[in-house]
């Protein structure tokens, strides 16, 4: 099974649609980095899409240092600093679409985004 794993920073207060927009590019970016095999095995099979939450910008420096040494294809969001936040707050890291049993070795233990 493919799937895409997003992962949102809870320590930065962002709203609903403000988190639900960094999503959105965190996928999107992860999509496009992603191989054409990944990209097809992924739209065959649903799309399936995981959002996850950390607590700091250190955890989520390291899930995207682990997916670099794992070769998953994997985007980390700067805001731009627009709206609600400086810019270049880290927001989210989009991991995927890859293999779901590759991915859950970096995320299998984080909590969903709630």
């Amino acid at each position: 099974m493919f799937k895409q794993v997003i992962v949102v920073r809870k320590d930065i207060k962002l709203s609903k649609g403000k988190a639900a927009a960094q999503v959105a590019h965190a996928s999107v970016g992860a999509y496009r980095k992603a191989s054409r095999l990944a990209k097809k095995a992924w739209e065959l099979t649903g799309e399936k899409k995981v959002v996850l939450r950390v607590q700091s910008l250190e955890e989520i420096m390291r899930l995207k240092r682990k997916a670099d040494s794992m070769k998953l294809p994997n985007v980390l969001i700067r805001d731009a600093g627009l709206t609600e936040i400086k810019p270049g707050t880290v927001t989210t890291l989009g991991i995927g679409p890859a293999r779901g049993a590759k991915i859950d070795k970096i995320t299998g233990s984080l909590p969903l985004l709630g």
